[in-house]
């Protein structure tokens, strides 16, 4: 009897040790996360209030607290987007202007103040759609390796980057323009002040981003206001050079002369749109008057009849986004941290890029440096040129910056590391042809493979999926753990030397190498190229 007495006892002790590690208190509030094996989730975690009512267009505001314990086992509302085959007129299913709110995977046996490296993702998605839930960005790989994975939602589309004139005005004191990127950095403060609370070290943390996210990762490393906020940063085709997926300047007589159309311009546009005159308090009050679906109406299209476009896209602002990513890293402007860098080795084909209908018309677009395009890029005359194309397009918006930036890094004598993701997934190789495409590699990173999200199940992955997927997510914890992607058992990662020009590159048949970056005569002839098309603008004054 005393035996069975003991042994309930025990079990008690061990029931009350797992529930007490389910519940944790931040600055907020107290929440209740879910643990799953090894690890334990807490989702839905409010960062900032509502940015909705008279919060819409401002930056991120306190968090109301509450009392007793909120439960955190579910996602929150994604952020208010068109998405795919939503209705005209209607936002996503599941989107919502409330919906600031971030996801937190910790080993469940972390405890307070562990000292545990932190790594926080930026979703892509054009600054239109996206969020930071779902299967495919989970953080449970991470977790079972002792780092902790936060995911975020930003806000998005024209509730993300907006300008008008009556906002300058208003509340003068306010950072204006890139609201997600005050979203972002609002999430690295909830960050600071609350990640010990579950293990985590607020002197560790790594950010890291796809896409438009990895555009947000190059403008976390030059805002002023994000700086103390991370200590490492990875970039995947998140490109670095203006020109890609950039933003215009607020007003007019600041205006870059690569965006002649200031933001308040495109702003005032948009308004015009909706029937709202003026660019006074009272236009901005039937601005903010519009439902979140009028504010959500896909985003890049014109005036409907030809008129100027209304992009929504990041601003330079002079205050807060205070240049561009390219003008920091040739200064040496940028936040001085370890970076990792890359791409795809075939991010995108057709004409996303570039319109060109044939190899002769887009080779004929480098003018004086024609002959060194072709023998970059057909050098025997017989590539398709859907190849062409697609290599192209790579090179131009992601290739090529990547290895400007991790230069600009190389120059202020930071560790740089550089990849190219070459290995096609098994169900995909009849479909990408020429390699992997845009994204291809973020489920690898955070070994997903196989858990779906949008359409019906892919095809469950081969165990020489699965090898890369290990290899690559040890490289991304081995960095976040110590700002050095090598590791025990891991083919060695060379660190980037402009001139030695080394990267990892994990081949078609799935083996990273650590050796010369087979595209650096491609690279070479694009930063020629863009060095050519920045003088004739200088010279043109356009």
């Amino acid at each position: 009897m005393k035996t069975l007495f003991a042994g309930f006892t025990l079990f008690l002790l061990s029931f009350t040790s797992v529930a007490q590690n389910l519940v944790v208190a931040t600055a907020d509030g107290t929440l209740r996360g879910a643990t799953d094996g090894a690890v334990t989730s807490f989702k839905g975690i409010p960062f900032a209030a509502p940015p909705v009512g008279e919060y819409r267009w401002r930056p991120p505001q306190p968090v109301t607290a509450w009392d007793g314990v909120r439960d955190a086992i579910e996602y929150g509302p994604i952020c208010a987007q068109s998405g795919w085959g939503a209705a005209p007129g209607t936002i996503a299913e599941g989107s919502s202007e409330d919906c600031l709110y971030l996801n937190v995977w910790a080993p469940a046996d972390a405890k307070a103040n562990s000292k545990l490296p932190v790594m926080v993702w930026i979703h892509g998605g054009g600054f239109t759609f996206g969020s930071g839930s779902g299967p495919g960005t989970a953080g449970d790989a991470f977790a079972k390796q002792g780092v902790i994975l936060i995911t975020v939602n930003y806000r998005l589309g024209r509730l993300g980057h907006f300008a008008f004139p009556a906002l300058s005005a208003e509340h003068p004191e306010d950072p204006k323009g890139s609201y997600a990127f005050m979203d972002n950095i609002a999430a690295l403060q909830w960050v600071q002040q609350n990640i010990a609370a579950f293990g985590g070290d607020p002197q560790n943390v790594t950010i890291f981003g796809f896409s438009a996210g990895g555009v947000a990762i190059h403008s976390l490393l030059t805002i002023p206001a994000a700086r103390g906020l991370f200590q490492k940063a990875i970039g995947h085709s998140s490109g670095g050079r203006d020109g890609v997926l950039t933003g215009r300047p607020i007003r007019q007589e600041n205006a870059d002369a690569l965006y002649p159309v200031s933001a308040e311009a495109i702003g005032v546009n948009f308004a015009r749109k909706h029937g709202i005159e003026g660019v006074d308090a009272e236009a901005l009050a039937k601005l903010r008057a519009l439902s979140v679906a009028e504010i959500v109406d896909g985003g890049q299209e014109n005036n409907g009849q030809g008129g100027p476009r209304i992009y929504s896209g990041p601003i330079l602002d002079g205050d807060f986004v205070v240049e561009t990513a390219e003008s920091a890293y040739k200064a040496g402007r940028q936040a001085k941290v370890p970076l990792m860098i890359g791409n795809n080795s075939a991010e995108i084909g057709g004409g996303f890029v570039n319109g060109s209908s044939s190899k002769e018309e887009l080779l004929s677009l480098f003018g004086e440096l024609g002959d060194a395009a072709k023998k970059a890029y057909d050098p025997e005359g017989n590539k398709a040129f859907a190849e062409v194309q697609t290599r192209f397009n790579t090179d131009w918006v992601w290739g090529e910056p990547a290895r400007f930036t991790a230069s600009s890094y190389a120059a202020v004598s930071e560790p740089a590391y550089v990849f190219l993701f070459s290995y096609v997934p098994a169900a995909m190789k009849e479909r990408m042809t020429y390699g992997p495409a845009h994204g291809t590699d973020i489920g690898f990173v955070f070994n997903t493979l196989g858990v779906g999200g949008f359409g019906p199940p892919p095809p469950p992955p081969t165990a020489e999926d699965k090898e890369v997927a290990r290899i690559m997510n040890a490289y991304w914890v081995n960095f976040a753990k110590t700002g050095d992607p090598n590791g025990s058992g891991l083919p060695t990662w060379p660190l980037y030397e402009p001139n030695r020009n080394q990267i990892l590159d994990v081949q078609p048949d799935g083996i990273p190498v650590g050796k010369a970056d087979p595209r650096k005569e491609r690279l070479d002839v694009i930063e020629r190229a863009m060095e050519l098309l920045r003088a004739r603008i200088q010279t043109r004054g356009i």
